[in-house]
């Protein structure tokens, strides 16, 4: 998939068809992540692949608004270690972009789920045993689509500016 298809394309999908997502997408898909850019190439991250039907449900019961993992075929956990790098958020979600890019360049359904408050995160670390020194930063629910969306994208000129804000 050429890459402005892939960026232009890729929609949050939250229903999924109960079709096994075979091993070796889930490896391209967790390899898109490791070649993701990172502050010094620190490569803060860990990924924690969710196979197991009921983890995953227990995950999804702890959210807010990420319910639908406990649907999908996988999920992976994107885990960041502050102590490791100057930005550690944004390299986790640098490597978090690059997997949704990867699975909808494999014809895959995908949805960030990172809205939680910090007792989720306690719960959830809890859950998938990581340390308390590391950060869950998000968790991305994997499936083959079972739904399309067509949500639009304000015009570029709305958004941008030259120079100062405000000046077009």
């Amino acid at each position: 998939m050429e890459i402005f298809d892939a960026i232009k394309g890729r929609r949050s999908i939250r229903k999924y068809t109960k079709d096994f997502v075979p091993e070796d997408f889930i490896v391209k898909i967790l390899d898109a992540g490791r070649w993701a850019p990172s502050a010094g190439n620190s490569q803060p991250w860990n990924f924690i692949v969710l196979r197991d039907e009921e983890l995953r449900k227990r995950v999804a019961e702890t959210t807010t608004y990420g319910k639908f993992l406990a649907d999908a075929s996988v999920g992976i956990a994107v885990v960041v270690d502050p102590r490791a790098s100057t930005h550690p958020v944004e390299d986790g979600a640098i490597a978090t972009q690059n997997m949704l890019l990867a699975a909808h360049a494999l014809g895959l359904g995908a949805c960030w789920i990172g809205s939680y408050n910090s007792v989720y995160e306690e719960e959830v670390k809890e859950i998938l045993g990581i340390p308390k020194s590391k950060r869950l930063l998000s968790i991305i629910s994997l499936g083959f689509p079972a739904e399309t969306s067509t949500k639009t994208r304000k015009e570029l000129g709305e958004i941008t500016f030259v120079d100062k804000y405000g000046r077009k």
